[in-house]
C-alpha cells in the first residue's frame, strides 16, 4: 500500500491563558489523497486538575467533543460540519485564544490515516505508560 502525505495538529487544553500552560488533549489528522479527515480526543482529568482545580472538565471535554463532531460531519456540528474535509481541518487548525487551542500543524507519510491518528493519539495525549 502507497504512502500519502497527511496533515496533524495536537489539540491542546489551556485552562488558564493567562499562565501557558497546556495539556494535549486530542488530534487532528487530514489526508486530502485518501479523503479522510479524524480526531481522537482523550482528556485525562488528573493532570488537568494538576493545571487548575477551578477548571470545568465537563465544559472542555464538550469543547473537545465539539471538535470531534466537526471532523466527523456530525450534524451536531452545525455549518462547520458541512463544508469540505480541507476547510474543516483549517477552521479547526486556526490559531484561537480559548482554552482548547490547537497545536501547530505538522506533516508526515501514511499508508492508513486512520492508524495513524491511533498511534498519534497514543504517542502525543495518552498518559506514558510505566
Amino acid at each position: 500500500m502507497s504512502r500519502e502525505t497527511f496533515e496533524y495538529a495536537v489539540l491542546r487544553v489551556v485552562p488558564r491563558v493567562e499562565r501557558g500552560e497546556a495539556l494535549n488533549a486530542g488530534v487532528l489528522v487530514y489526508c486530502r489523497q485518501r479523503d479522510y479527515l479524524g480526531s481522537r480526543v482523550h482528556l485525562d482529568v488528573d493532570r488537568l486538575r494538576a493545571l487548575d482545580p477551578t477548571a470545568d472538565p465537563g465544559a472542555i471535554g464538550r469543547a473537545l467533543q465539539a471538535a470531534a463532531d466537526v471532523c466527523a460531519a456530525d450534524p451536531a456540528a452545525g455549518a462547520a460540519g458541512r463544508e469540505a474535509l480541507g476547510s474543516r481541518f483549517r477552521w479547526l487548525t486556526a490559531p484561537r485564544s480559548t482554552v482548547v487551542q490547537p497545536g501547530p500543524v505538522h506533516t508526515g507519510l501514511t499508508a492508513d490515516p486512520d492508524a495513524e491518528a491511533d498511534r498519534l493519539l497514543r504517542l502525543l495525549v495518552l498518559p506514558v505508560s510505566e
